[in-house]
């Protein structure tokens, strides 16, 4: 099923490809985006949804320091979030956090909490301990995987271990397992390896060429979700990692982002450079599924398209659920365009 937009539109002033739920404001539905112009100052919009639902509107405009290629949001103080960030020639990341009183002033600077200095390759991600209130942050590059210990009041962020990943792998991205947030997974261009932080040593891997995105399903612990250049969109069970559990077409051209809904267990997102978002639902069709059906790949898998949003005019490269109203995305295209969309009419019956 495809349509046109319906959707609440936003617009940057320069390119863009990162933006993040702002998980940790119960009040308003809140995102996070920021700039990618090589030459311009760039900028953080932070955004709110109307409370009658029917606009975008600004709350904060912050200049930020060159292109940015990871936005993240703080779980537990919607004033910090994190930054990968480049000049054209090095990459940094950084901890930030908005002034208390941005409402008030014309131009407001951000406040660099810590700066994540230990890197030495170009760095891809940086991920939040998944919920809750802690110190732990991890930061990923093309080599290695460094678990810091973030202080906001001293602003000062220490690194607790790291590891590499060796000479045979250019590691691109992962996602922290939010129901073991001992478990990280990382992606390389032709696997995913999974890490124990108590130990910051390989627990298990699995050949996977050119992954884009990974995410955990939030609601079922056993579920990781992928997207890939040329293979679309697959759903693993983590208890049985030699082929996926199901399969998914994915997008006409690259699929770029995977996203698992908050809340309602079998929602995926995807977003790819053929300028569109997918709405998709998947789930073991039978009701009475046991461990040992899953694990023995016998489960049959109900898959379908429930809706393609198509009215963008370049590739999507941000995509993001709201978390306090799990029924709306956040879609970013590379052209600094930012639309909300509600999912409500094309929900599956029974959910």
């Amino acid at each position: 099923m495809q349509g046109g937009s319906t959707g609440i539109g936003y617009g940057l002033k320069y390119q863009a490809r990162c933006i993040a739920d702002v998980k940790s404001d119960t009040d308003h539905t809140s995102f996070l985006t920021g700039t990618l112009s090589l030459k311009e100052e760039n900028e953080v919009h932070l955004i709110r949804l109307s409370s009658g639902g029917t606009e975008l509107v600004c709350e904060g405009l912050f200049s930020h320091p060159n292109e940015i290629w990871d936005l993240a949001s703080c779980p537990f103080d919607q004033r910090i979030f994190s930054t990968v960030f480049s000049s054209g020639e090095s990459y940094e990341a950084a901890v930030w956090q908005i002034p208390e009183l941005y409402g008030q002033s014309n131009s407001p600077q951000l406040e660099c909490i810590a700066s994540l200095d230990a890197h030495s390759s170009k760095i891809k991600c940086v991920l939040w301990w998944p919920s809750g209130r802690h110190d732990k942050l991890i930061s990923i590059d093309e080599q290695n995987i460094f678990l810091w210990s973030l202080d906001s009041s001293k602003k000062s962020a220490q690194v607790q271990s790291q590891e590499s990943a060796g000479m045979l792998h250019h590691l691109s991205g992962g996602a922290w397992d939010p129901h073991d947030v001992n478990i990280v997974a990382s992606t390389t261009e032709s696997s995913i390896h999974f890490w124990d932080l108590r130990t910051m040593k390989k627990t298990n891997s699995m050949d996977h060429s050119h992954v884009r995105s990974i995410d955990y399903d939030s609601k079922n612990k056993h579920m990781l979700i992928t997207a890939a250049d040329e293979s679309g969109i697959n759903i693993w069970d983590l208890r049985m990692l030699k082929a996926p559990a199901a399969e998914l077409p994915g997008h006409s051209h690259w699929t770029w982002a995977v996203r698992s809904n908050p809340e309602y267990e079998g929602l995926i997102l995807s977003a790819g450079t053929d300028s569109a978002v997918n709405l998709w639902f998947a789930s073991p069709s039978n009701e009475e599924l046991t461990y040992d059906s899953v694990y023995t790949s016998t489960a049959k898998w109900t898959e379908s398209l429930l809706h393609s949003y198509s009215d963008y005019e370049d590739s999507v490269y941000g995509l993001s659920w709201s978390s306090r109203e799990p029924w709306l995305f956040a879609s970013l295209s590379y052209d600094g365009r930012v639309v909300v969309e509600s999912i409500k009419p094309h929900l599956p019956k029974k959910l």
